[in-house]
Parts: C-alpha cells; sequence; structure tokens
C-alpha cells in the first residue's frame, strides 16, 4: 500500500471528510482491520483566508508547496489538496514535489465522462466558480460548465466562508442552493451538478436533487485509495 500525503485543514471539516472516506474505502477493499497509510499536514486556515482576500495567491503558492515538500520527505507517494480552491496553485506545488499531485478537476472530469454528462453546474467559491483550472481541464473533455450569476455567487461564496467552513449547517442555506440548483436545470438544462468545495457536500447531498450530484470530496479521497492500492 502506498502512502498518501494530505494537505489539509482547508477548512479542517471538510478534511476529516478526507480522512474518513479514505480509511473506509479501504477498509471496504481490504477487509479486516486494514486502514490508509496518510500523512496529514493541516494548515492554519485563518492564515490561508486572510491570503485569498488578499489575492495574495504567491503567498498560499508558498504555504502549500512547504507542506507537500514536508510530506515527500516523511515518505508520501503521491499528494492530495484537500480544497478545490487551493487547484489555483496545484502547477506551482507540483513542480515543487517529484510525486504526483491527484488534481480534483482531473478526478471529477472523469466521473463526468463515465456518466456521459456535458453540461454541469460548478458550485464553489468564488475563486473556483471565476477561475480557470476547472475550466481548462473541462475543454479537454468536452464539457461545457455553467456558473450561477454574479449574486449567487456572492451569496455561496460568503455561506462557504461564514458558515460551511465554520460547520454552521442551516436550513436557508441549503434552500438557497437547491434554488439554484434547480433554476439553471430549467435555464441552462444542466446535467448534473459539481459540488465543487469540499465543505458543499456537508449540506447537499443526493438525495436532496433530481440530477446526478458530484461530490468532488467523495471523487478525490477515492482516488487517492485507488492510487495507494495500485500495483
Amino acid at each position: 500500500m502506498k502512502t498518501i500525503g494530505l494537505i489539509g485543514g482547508t477548512s479542517w471539516y471538510s478534511t476529516v471528510d478526507y480522512y474518513r472516506v479514505i480509511n473506509e474505502t479501504v477498509n471496504k477493499q481490504l477487509g479486516s482491520n486494514a486502514s490508509a497509510k496518510i500523512l496529514l499536514y493541516s494548515v492554519n486556515f485563518e492564515e490561508i483566508v486572510t491570503l485569498t482576500k488578499q489575492d495574495n495567491w504567491a503567498g498560499i503558492e508558498n504555504i502549500l508547496s512547504t507542506a507537500a515538500k514536508k510530506l515527500e520527505i516523511a515518505g508520501a507517494d503521491c499528494m492530495l489538496l484537500c480544497a478545490n480552491t487551493m487547484h489555483i496553485v496545484a502547477s506551482q506545488v507540483q513542480a515543487a514535489i517529484g510525486v504526483p499531485l491527484l488534481h480534483v478537476a482531473e478526478v471529477v472530469a472523469g466521473a463526468l465522462n463515465r456518466q456521459q454528462i456535458k453540461t454541469v453546474l460548478l458550485l464553489g467559491t468564488r475563486y473556483t466558480m471565476q477561475g480557470d483550472f476547472y475550466t481548462y481541464c473541462f475543454q479537454e473533455h468536452g464539457i461545457k460548465i455553467v456558473i450561477p450569476n454574479k449574486a449567487e455567487r456572492e451569496l455561496i461564496n460568503d455561506s462557504i466562508y461564514n458558515e460551511l467552513g465554520k460547520g454552521i449547517l442551516l436550513e436557508q442555506t441549503k434552500k438557497m442552493y437547491l434554488d439554484v440548483i434547480e433554476k439553471n436545470i430549467i435555464e441552462e438544462g444542466i446535467e448534473g451538478v459539481i459540488l465543487g468545495c469540499t465543505e458543499i457536500p456537508l449540506l447537499i447531498k443526493q438525495v436532496d436533487c433530481t440530477i446526478p450530484v458530484f461530490d468532488s470530496t467523495l471523487l478525490h479521497a477515492t482516488a487517492a485509495v485507488d492510487f495507494a492500492l495500485s500495483l
């Protein structure tokens, strides 16, 4: 079994889900008392949030690359950034290490392709929704991304930083997300929705939606297990 390196704490609520899903999946596949070999570097989320608001991605890159190097030295065979937004600097982090960084957008694209979905709503922080790391990846797969309008993006972004990232789950916020999804089913003909922030799956589940939901945390963590158990 290979060792999985997790760069988490962004936020720690979703990092807990990464740890849980990886271990549950390893145990399901191997049975008995099997669990995953994991190295975790948990950053101070307050530092990351402050740098994000300052648009200081060089500072974020430095923190994440330093963490990745330490995990590699400690013996990690692959690396995961446990937050979608942090993939804005994924290529720089990958360049700093000699082991593969499993990119969340590539993992999600694979899941969409398996279900032959070509038009999908992307929900996440404003940096993820307005950024290009999902777009560039999906263009190669012929997948069209739809994002909410500006007002909706601000509501979603605020809910992530002020509620979900603090473990606050409100019914009115859940309704807001579901209204945005339903609106885009009608107006944009979306066939699926990407929960492109690792905190959103804490609030929105497949049972809440009438179209396929792609939980980026679950897909990313499962891909790490596939890597760890591969020959």
